[in-house]
């Protein structure tokens, strides 16, 4: 017998009835395409792909460097894509991150630099002595500032003159990558601060993701903003009817987008130890690919945190797996661009079906 629950007006909810998690979905993809790279690697290279079968190997079987290197080389753009989820969920969409990112990554290095490098003055200081050496925190809210203004900027244009967030964003797109170029004209502003270089060593750029995927989770799921966010995304109109204020959200949603936009570029910046004007170049591109691999709807209203966090991990798990299996980076791409097709597809094949059972 079924387990069931009763409702308003003797209505009974069947337990076993309930919809398949979307994130179940992603993690069995997820694990589905782990095993064929494990495949291919046996067969074409006679190798593991996620497993260590050497005597000399550090207590454990798994393949804890390449495991390693999966989560650290999608952590930065993870950090933009928690941005573009809660973007997308509102019913939105930003083109602009990765120029935000290049933009902040630019203003933030050239106020994190150090006055002496090997015992000379630095070659690559942008501006006098008296901004050198400064306390890390000045260029790390410099560039949340520079980012929140991009996405506040963003916002505004989106929810008070109701032009399209495609074109919004495309705008700011063009506009932060010429203000990228225009900050140091062209060249590269390097040779940061110890206190600033920290922040990115190491495996600290996948502490940060992980830390704001915990924060974002919650707030989506627990909080009121998060509430909203879905609200405006599944029926704008509806939404204000209810008492939303759809505009100033709206431009809040974008201004958080911005925000993390901004840190994954302070993120990138400490790892590489310079910024440059190319630096994000596509990254909006991936970040919004890593939430549709992940389950976020593109019409809005739908998606989560974790799954875009599974969906990061797909998009690690391709390009190590190719490197792995010694295939050309274009091959990475051309797979990227059908898995995300795909999972447009798959999303507009899910809501017909879904309005064809209400």
């Amino acid at each position: 017998m079924a387990e069931t629950s009763h409702g308003t007006g003797g209505l009974t909810f069947d337990a076993k009835k309930r919809s398949w998690p979307n994130e179940a979905n992603v993690f069995i993809a997820l694990i589905l395409i782990l095993l064929a790279f494990e495949a291919l690697g046996m067969t074409f290279r006679d190798q593991s792909f996620l497993f260590d079968f050497n005597e000399a190997r550090d207590g454990t079987i798994l393949n804890i460097a390449r495991i390693k290197i999966i989560i650290l080389q999608v952590s930065i753009v993870g950090i933009i894509a928690l941005g573009a989820t809660q973007v997308i969920i509102s019913g939105g969409i930003d083109l602009s991150a990765g120029s935000v990112v290049g933009l902040t990554a630019m203003v933030t290095m050239s106020f994190a630099q150090t006055g002496m490098v090997n015992g000379n003055p630095n070659p690559k200081s942008l501006f006098g002595p008296e901004w050198m050496d400064l306390p890390v925190i000045l260029p790390v809210l410099l560039g949340l500032i520079v980012g929140i203004g991009a996405g506040m900027i963003n916002g505004l244009l989106i929810a008070f003159t109701r032009i399209p967030p495609f074109i919004a964003t495309l705008g700011m797109m063009v506009a932060a990558r010429g203000a990228a170029q225009w900050w140091s004209r062209g060249q590269p502003v390097s040779f940061p601060t110890e206190s600033f270089a920290a922040i990115g060593d190491g495996m600290m750029p996948v502490v940060w993701f992980a830390g704001l995927a915990i924060l974002f989770h919650l707030i989506l799921k627990y909080t009121v903003y998060g509430k909203h966010t879905y609200a405006i995304g599944s029926n704008e109109d509806a939404a204000r009817m209810s008492g939303i204020k759809v505009a100033r959200h709206k431009t809040l949603v974008y201004a958080i987008a911005g925000a993390l936009a901004g840190f994954s570029a302070i993120v990138l910046a400490s790892k590489n130890l310079t910024a440059q004007t190319g630096m994000g170049m596509m990254y909006e591109l991936d970040a919004i690919a890593m939430a549709v691999i992940g389950g976020v709807s593109l019409s809005g209203g739908r998606g989560s945190i974790i799954g875009t966090c599974i969906g990061a991990l797909i998009f690690g798990v391709i390009i190590s797996g190719f490197t792995f299996l010694r295939l050309d980076a274009y091959y990475q791409e051309m797979v990227k661009g059908v898995i995300i097709v795909g999972a447009v597809v798959l999303d507009q094949w899910r809501q017909q079906r879904a309005s064809l059972k209400g």
